[in-house]
């Protein structure tokens, strides 16, 4: 059986509104014989006459006037499809999201977003997942609305990247470790024990070149996968964490912050999607909604957390 032809559909609707071959021909601007023809096919499709001659003009049969009401609702539901999307309404939007951010994400910037998005669209639902690791298939796939993180070697080339914010790294040890009292020299901080951050559980950080420029090593005490257990150890140890500022500033209440006494260079946190999502409008709305939060400046009692260093 050959595919049906679906421009049919918009023929045989505008022959039944105007019960005639000629106003149905001007109105699709068609010539009569081509609209006759249309006619014709229309007539072996649908194994009917649709339309039969009475007097001077033409009336529907039973046929035709069972499928009128059902041809015009498809015509009708094909054109809202091809029609571009209309304004959101944000505030009737029922919808679930699913961000994958990196440690400290979410108690950093997780309550200004969620306030945001009860207040423009309390239908939205933030569901927050772990990073383990910087593979792209989550947003290639659709089980990830959107990511945060540093764009690298493992990001998708596909992906759309826009920059978030700029962070530093930051020392960050216990209320009361010796190094909260006097100049911290390079000397200094490398001459305490440390807790190196690698997923892999070896390897060197930036600041470990940094300091080897000026001849000196840290003494790493242990390794660990992620930032909240590193500065977890080092709110009841003596270790020394070294962490991204801005983005762990919501896991490092009343811990001492300091700026690194080596140069390091900074990194960009990035906002991360598959370009499907790039003309929805609910997920433009949310990216703007993440940018916005992340570009506020933090809450009287993060600000002072991050004021230490």
């Amino acid at each position: 059986m050959p595919n049906p032809d679906f421009n049919l559909l918009l023929t045989l609707d505008v022959l039944l509104e105007e019960g005639s071959v000629a106003r149905a021909a001007r109105r699709l601007r068609l010539s009569p014989s081509a609209m006759s023809r249309a006619l014709a096919r229309l007539r072996e499709a649908t194994g009917d006459p649709l339309l039969v001659r009475a007097g001077r003009g033409l009336v529907p049969t039973p046929r035709a006037l069972e499928l009128r009401e059902s041809v015009g609702r498809i015509v009708r539901d094909a054109e809202a499809v091809l029609r571009p999307a209309g304004a959101l309404d944000i505030g009737q939007l029922d919808r679930t999201f699913t961000l994958r951010t990196g440690e400290g994400f979410v108690e950093t910037f997780g309550p200004g977003l969620l306030a945001r998005a009860r207040e423009e669209a309390p239908g939205v639902r933030l569901r927050f997942l772990p990073k383990p690791d910087k593979d792209s298939a989550p947003l290639r796939d659709g089980t990830v609305d959107l990511e945060t993180g540093v764009v690298g070697e493992a990001t998708g080339p596909e992906l759309r990247a826009q920059g978030l914010f700029r962070d530093r790294f930051v020392g960050v040890v216990r209320a009361g470790h010796p190094l909260g009292r006097g100049a911290i020299t390079p000397a200094r901080y490398a001459g305490g024990r440390h807790i190196l951050v690698s997923r892999r559980g070896f390897g060197r950080a930036p600041v470990d070149e940094a300091l080897e420029a000026l001849g000196l090593e840290r003494e790493i005490a242990t390794s660990v996968g992620g930032f909240s257990t590193a500065l977890a150890l080092a709110r009841a140890s003596d270790l020394i964490a070294t962490v991204p500022e801005r983005h762990t500033t919501g896991l490092r209440t009343d811990l001492f912050s300091f700026p690194l006494p080596v140069p390091v260079p900074d990194i960009l946190v990035s906002l991360l999607w598959h370009p499907r999502l790039d003309a929805d409008p609910a997920h433009r709305w949310l990216r703007g909604c993440v940018r916005e939060v992340c570009a506020e400046p933090l809450p009287p009692s993060q600000a002072g957390a991050a004021s230490a260093s």
